[in-house]
């Protein structure tokens, strides 16, 4: 399983620290706040989901913690870095380097076979393609999908596919990978093999693994479970804690 390329901060750091975050969709009357001064912190080496019902924010604030999306007020860091202020072509860069999406709907491209699905963020950070195909091979055959590499995505079932996810998630070996609901369209076998795959993915120095989820079936996997409602944290556990909150709600 890759690691993150570059040398690892200092694991003290956290890998993702909002403080504060406001973030509001649309103006006037229709104007909707999502985050509400919200604090989050993923730390290094970690399995971290984030629950709650649907439209509490969950998402929302996956996405400003990736730079995806521009938030009102309140700090962001990524690893150490500030995204505040950072120009939009440089906060793409940062992600392009440093950040893996897994999708629930695998987002895979239907025209290319899956070495080319999996190769494309290594081609947008200018790898040459053989080595970027090569690469992307060994990766797969990892995975479990060796002798697969030349089939087209529709050719897979929906676990198989996810797993292609994966791979193109980590090719670059990113230290933040996000994964949104990657396990509510398997069944029960399935969904536990990528959640194996993630919690795998999750330990590698310097890396943190986020997961927004609805699935109580992954949240044994959890190292940290943050619970989210109505734009704001309800709820952060580990340990006995997070224990107690997977009994009460598997």
């Amino acid at each position: 399983m890759n690691s993150p390329a570059e040398n690892s901060p200092d694991s003290s750091v956290p890998a993702v620290a909002l403080r504060g975050v406001v973030k509001a969709f649309g103006t006037g009357d229709a104007r909707t706040v999502a985050l509400k001064g919200t604090d989050f912190t993923a730390s290094q080496g970690e399995l971290h989901l984030v629950v709650g019902p649907s439209g509490c924010g969950k998402t929302t604030l996956l996405s400003v913690a990736a730079g995806t999306l521009d938030w009102e007020s309140g700090t962001v860091d990524v690893f150490g870095t500030r995204l505040n202020g950072m120009p939009r072509s440089r906060v793409t860069a940062f992600r392009r380097k440093n950040v893996g999406f897994i999708f629930q709907q695998f987002n895979l491209i239907p025209t290319l076979d899956l070495v080319e699905n999996v190769s494309v963020p290594l081609l947008l950070n200018d790898v040459r393609r053989r080595e970027a195909e090569e690469k992307s091979a060994a990766l797969l055959q990892q995975l479990g999908l060796g002798g697969k590499e030349r089939k087209r995505p529709t050719q897979l079932s929906g676990g198989q596919q996810q797993r292609v996810a994966i791979a193109r998630a980590l090719i670059h070996e990113p230290r933040l990978l996000i994964a949104d609901e990657p396990t509510s369209a398997l069944d029960r076998e399935t969904g536990h093999q990528i959640m194996d795959i993630l919690a795998q993915a999750a330990r590698a120095p310097g890396r943190s693994v986020i997961i927004v989820t609805h699935d109580p079936r992954t949240y044994r996997y959890a190292d940290r479970l943050t619970d989210m409602e109505d734009g704001g944290i309800a709820g952060v556990y580990h340990g006995q804690a997070l224990r107690d909150f997977v009994s009460i709600h598997h």
